[in-house]
């Protein structure tokens, strides 16, 4: 079963660093990864999502690859690759896997405007590594489905690099 952990960061980049360290360590075996992906509150309040992976282009490629052969076939294969394209684009567009967007958009709608929530999915980690490595960057625990006491342990670990600017205001 994975877990959801969501934390919030005063900003995309410090969010985009975390994320990068979890990739890492996810390539070290120290933790799998079902998806991780960064929701950003613009200053208007809506929600910027940053995918881990980009299934309109991963669907435009693959479109574009099977209309290439199919349009061998038909002896036109400009067009079936446009045609392929289109249609892979289209299907990646609405295709959502992993964290739901709707979800991840209401959680970080209750953040304010600036802050970044990184959210992912965890299949499995070494938890004491893995918390050892991202425990400098702070952070505020927003949401898990963790529980209670691994939860209050990345809360505690998280707590001591934010020091005192921890609010915990943003954690309700």
């Amino acid at each position: 079963m994975s877990d959801l952990v969501a934390i919030v960061y005063p900003s995309e980049a410090k969010a985009e660093e975390v994320r990068q360290k979890l990739l890492k360590l996810q390539r070290e075996y120290l933790i799998s990864i079902g998806d991780a992906v960064i929701a950003v509150k613009t200053d208007a309040d809506s929600v910027k999502l940053n995918q881990m992976v980009n299934t309109t282009a991963m669907g435009a490629a693959t479109g574009s690859f099977w209309g290439l052969l199919v349009g061998l076939l038909f002896m036109n294969p400009l067009i079936g690759v446009a045609l392929g394209a289109a249609g892979g684009a289209i299907g990646g567009a609405l295709t959502d896997f992993g964290i739901q967007d709707q979800f991840m958009k209401e959680l970080a709608s209750s953040v304010k405007p600036g802050d970044a929530v990184l959210f992912v999915l965890i299949k499995q980690m070494t938890a004491d590594k893995v918390l050892n490595e991202i425990k400098d960057d702070g952070g505020v625990v927003l949401k898990t489905s963790l529980d209670e006491k691994k939860e209050q342990m990345l809360r505690d670990t998280l707590a001591k690099a934010a020091g005192p600017a921890a609010s915990p205001s943003a954690a309700a």
